[in-house]
């Protein structure tokens, strides 16, 4: 995927600390007071333009959603959604997956969501995958006993490489859907912005719900 340069990003994203945390320092992994709130926190990895964590925090205003992006172009585009809907249950990360634990406390996070993300499919760049083991290991130390991850891909090779690693890891898959919405999770499903485009040519996303080991 080649990214469009947004030379303005870096700059906008710091105008906008009310939506972005840049620093953990600005945080200190206290998000409760951040939000005012003591609701339960959802995390998505690799955000993106952050449309899916968009609309779900307009549909559910009980829950804190949290984007963790590491290209500023992109997270751009997001927080400029976020704020022409002013969502008060929204917040973005600019950072890189691999410090997560920087930013939350152990046994923080209720469910985690990887959506879409990079395949990666060359074998010398496993490590990049954001299911893999490396990666997994983090999920489990910031995810709440019986949380969970939630991944959506239109890779087949990336979905059956991620089942494995996370069965492997020990987490348990308690849903494995090979056709999103041919199944009963269609149903309340918030659609990414990729989703969407696969969704009208009729192919199949795979959808698997995992709970924490």
């Amino acid at each position: 995927m080649r990214l469009r340069h947004k030379p303005w990003a870096h700059e906008f994203l710091q105008e906008h600390p009310e939506l972005v945390v840049t620093k953990a320092e600005q945080v200190n992994k206290n998000w409760q007071k951040r939000f005012g709130n003591d609701q339960p926190i959802h995390l998505e990895v690799g955000t993106g333009k952050g449309k899916y964590l968009s609309d779900n925090s307009i549909k559910h205003p009980d829950i804190n959603f949290i984007g963790m992006e590491m290209y500023e172009s992109v997270l751009a585009t997001g927080v400029q959604r976020a704020l022409f809907k002013q969502p008060e249950n929204l917040a973005f990360i600019h950072g890189d997956v691999r410090h997560v634990m920087e930013y939350f406390e152990p046994s923080s996070v209720e469910t985690l969501y990887i959506n879409f993300t990079d395949p990666w499919p060359k074998k010398r760049h496993e490590k990049r995958r954001l299911t893999h083991p490396d990666f997994l290991e983090l999920y489990k130390q910031i995810l709440v006993p019986g949380g969970t991850v939630q991944m959506k891909t239109d890779n087949q090779g990336l979905f059956e490489y991620s089942l494995a690693s996370l069965s492997t890891f020990g987490f348990a898959l308690r849903k494995v859907r090979l056709h999103l919405h041919e199944s009963e999770e269609a149903e309340g499903n918030v659609m990414t912005e990729y989703e969407e485009k696969f969704y009208a040519k009729g192919e199949p996303i795979y959808f698997t719900e995992a709970v924490r080991p």
